[in-house]
């Protein structure tokens, strides 16, 4: 088959503007009580009315950033501000911290056990600051963001299930996310504080959590970086570790720095050789790097994130470097992601498929899918490839 980028620049602007946004747009939003449904079927009929922060948070990121970004579509700052004023309301305890989930009507339902929450509601606010110039969303967001830098080396705080130092880990989802979220806050930080986060960033993602011998991305290690021989310790997780290789070129196409990108785009083009299921196709949810079964029963399920995220790293990482491996591999992922998540018949993508890549679950968004990894990704290979137009 073969690609034309402007073409395929317009297959992501009509697929995120005539498809995806138009599902969320018409099933997700709560008008009666605010925030957003995303427990939807394949059709968009809502199976269940909880809302959790992570998502509601990213569903406002996704409107606000659209809206300061692509269009400023006045249906667009509706839809964020729906959500943005409920989570205002109803996300946080007393102290700040944000809320894992809560009823329909905003009640907390689980404690804020997590800083994701914060990172996702500093993000959200951020956007939706710029997009909607409150004030109010400004110092959100920033209070969020001074939670994450508070609370980065010990995520869980009293939440935490293990047992005090025995067996001390830390994981690649703090840095990779303050990676990315530092940049969404570069317009509302101090020059100083947001470079001396991404180096801060960079250092750990490159340098502990990157295995130089197999040049694979490792979830988990112990504090001095070094390898611990456990069911979390082993764990190759391919879709963080290619998210977080984007996030590295972005901060360093920011920095101009060459041998960042390259390093990145290495490390891209290794996890996929490393994840690549060559029996049946797609990458692996998760991995042990001896090869020993792993502990998540899901581990050889195909999931929606995973490939868009690849998508998003192979684009960038070919508008960036020209390298014909990023182009292979492009067409590669693009053809099957492509062919196996997209609903032609009903919108937006399946985000469940079994190991064959047949869908798994019937639906549309849930408990962790929501109204982010795909029209985010609509939206960044789009520009990826109206560039290379």
């Amino acid at each position: 088959m073969e690609y034309d980028f402007q073409q395929l620049a317009q297959l992501y602007k009509n697929t995120l503007l005539n498809d995806v946004l138009p599902f969320w747009e018409k099933h997700s939003v709560d008008w009666e009580k605010g925030g957003y449904f995303t427990c939807l079927d394949r059709t968009g009929k809502v199976f269940d009315t909880d809302k959790f922060i992570w998502l509601q948070n990213r569903q406002v990121w996704l409107f606000s950033m659209l809206y300061n970004q692509l269009e400023k579509r006045e249906d667009w700052l509706k839809i964020a501000a729906n959500g943005a004023n409920f989570l205002a309301e109803n996300g946080r305890d007393d102290g700040g911290n944000w809320y894992f989930s809560l009823t329909r009507e905003g009640k907390p339902l689980i404690q804020p056990y997590n800083i994701f929450s914060d990172c996702f509601a500093a993000m959200a606010f951020s956007q939706y600051a710029l997009a909607s110039g409150e004030e109010s969303a400004k110092e959100i967001a920033l209070q969020a963001y001074n939670n994450v830098l508070r609370r980065q080396e010990n995520p869980k705080g009293k939440y935490n299930k293990a047992f005090p130092g025995t067996r001390t880990m830390k994981s690649l989802a703090v840095p990779m996310i303050l990676a990315n979220l530092s940049l969404e806050m570069a317009w509302l930080l101090e020059d100083d504080t947001l470079e001396q986060v991404l180096d801060k960033t960079v250092e750990e993602v490159m340098g502990d959590f990157l295995d130089k011998q197999r040049r694979l991305m490792f979830e988990n290690v112990a504090p001095d970086a070094s390898h611990i021989d456990c069911f979390e310790g082993r764990l190759i997780n391919p879709g963080h570790g290619i998210e977080a290789m984007w996030f590295m070129m972005d901060i360093a196409q920011r920095r101009g720095n060459k041998e960042l990108i390259d390093r990145a785009v290495n490390v891209t083009l290794n996890i996929l050789d490393y994840s690549w299921d060559k029996k049946h196709g797609g990458l692996y949810y998760f991995m042990d790097i001896d090869g020993n079964p792993p502990q998540q029963l899901e581990w050889d399920q195909k999931l929606w994130w995973v490939h868009l995220e690849s998508l998003v790293a192979l684009a960038m990482g070919y508008r960036l470097t020209g390298r014909k491996e990023c182009w292979e591999w492009y067409k590669k992922m693009h053809e099957y992601a492509w062919a196996h998540f997209s609903d032609a018949e009903n919108g937006e993508w399946f985000g469940y498929l079994n190991r064959r890549g047949e869908v798994l679950l019937n639906l549309k968004g849930g408990k962790w899918k929501g109204c982010f990894h795909v029209p985010r990704a609509m939206y960044m290979c789009g520009l990826q490839f109206e560039e290379l137009g």
